[in-house]
C-alpha cells in the first residue's frame, strides 16, 4: 500500500546512493531532512532527470487529472499492473521520479483485537536508502513544484513475507535500475519492464513492529522507527 514513509537523511546521502554520473542541478545538500512521518498530500522530496541533469524538489505526494478534481481524494499510489494503459494516469506515465526513503509502515490488523492495527516498518536489511519508483506531475523548468503538480508511488503485489503485512508493497528499485529509470532517454517499453519484472525482491527487506504513536501524523522523530521487538522478517 504505502500509506508512510520515512525521509530522514540528507538529499546528498540519497544521491550518494544513487551514484548518477549526471550533473545535480538543484536540491542538493547534506542536511537531514528529519521526518519519520511523512503523510500523504505533504510535499516530499523527489528526484528526477531533466534536460541538462538531475533535480531534486519538494512535490506533493497525491496526485489526479483536472477532470477528476473534486471527486474524490487525489490517489497517492497507482497500481503498476494496469497505470500504462490505464486512463487516469495516461497523462502522467511519461513522467518517471524516484522518491528516496529509509522505509515504509504498514498497518496489521492486531489478532487479540480486530478493531486495532498494529504498525510495522519496512526497510532495507542494511539500512541503505531506498528508491521508490513514481510518476508525475512536475513543474518542467526544474525548480520548485507548482501548484498543480504531484505524484503517486508505483506498487505491485506483495510476494514473500512481506504478505504477512500488507498485500501491496511500493516499487523499490536497485540504485542501477533507478538510474534507468529516470534516465531521459529510457523507452517507454524499457520502463514498464524495470517496474514490473525488477523491483527488489521480499528477502532484500526487513520488517518489525513499531509503536502506536506513528499513526498521529503529528508524531515525529527517530523513537517511531525503533522496533518493539523482533518481528518474523527482522
Amino acid at each position: 500500500m504505502c500509506g508512510r514513509i520515512a525521509q530522514y537523511k540528507g538529499v546528498a546521502a540519497y544521491l550518494a546512493t544513487l551514484d548518477s554520473d549526471a550533473p545535480i542541478l538543484s536540491g542538493y545538500d547534506d542536511i537531514p531532512l528529519a521526518r519519520y512521518n511523512v503523510a500523504p498530500t505533504s510535499r516530499v522530496q523527489v528526484i528526477r532527470e531533466v534536460v541538462n541533469g538531475i533535480v531534486v524538489a519538494a512535490v506533493k505526494w497525491g496526485w489526479q487529472p483536472f477532470w477528476a478534481v473534486g471527486r474524490m481524494p487525489p490517489p497517492i499510489n497507482a497500481r503498476v499492473e494496469t497505470v500504462a494503459g490505464g486512463k487516469y494516469f495516461k497523462s502522467i506515465w511519461p513522467n518517471r521520479a524516484l522518491v528516496s526513503a529509509d522505509g515504509w509502515y504498514e498497518w496489521v490488523h492486531d489478532p487479540a483485537n480486530p478493531k486495532r492495527k498494529q504498525p510495522w516498518f519496512i526497510r532495507l536489511r542494511g539500512g541503505e536508502s531506498m528508491f521508490m519508483a513514481a510518476i508525475g506531475q512536475f513543474s518542467h523548468d526544474g525548480g520548485e513544484a507548482g501548484q498543480s503538480d504531484g505524484f503517486v508511488i508505483l506498487t505491485a503485489d506483495a510476494k514473500g513475507g512481506l504478505l504477512d503485512i500488507h498485500d501491496r508493497r511500493p516499487i523499490v528499485l536497485s540504485p542501477a535500475l533507478a538510474r534507468e529509470w529516470v534516465a531521459m532517454d529510457t523507452t517507454p517499453e524499457r520502463a514498464q519492464d524495470i517496474v514490473l519484472n525488477h523491483a527488489l525482491p521480499a528477502e532484500a527487506f526487513e520488517w518489525y513492529p513499531v509503536d502506536r504513536a506513528v499513526g498521529n501524523v503529528r508524531n515525529e522523530g527517530p523513537q517511531l522507527i525503533l522496533p518493539l521487538d523482533r518481528g518474523p522478517g527482522f
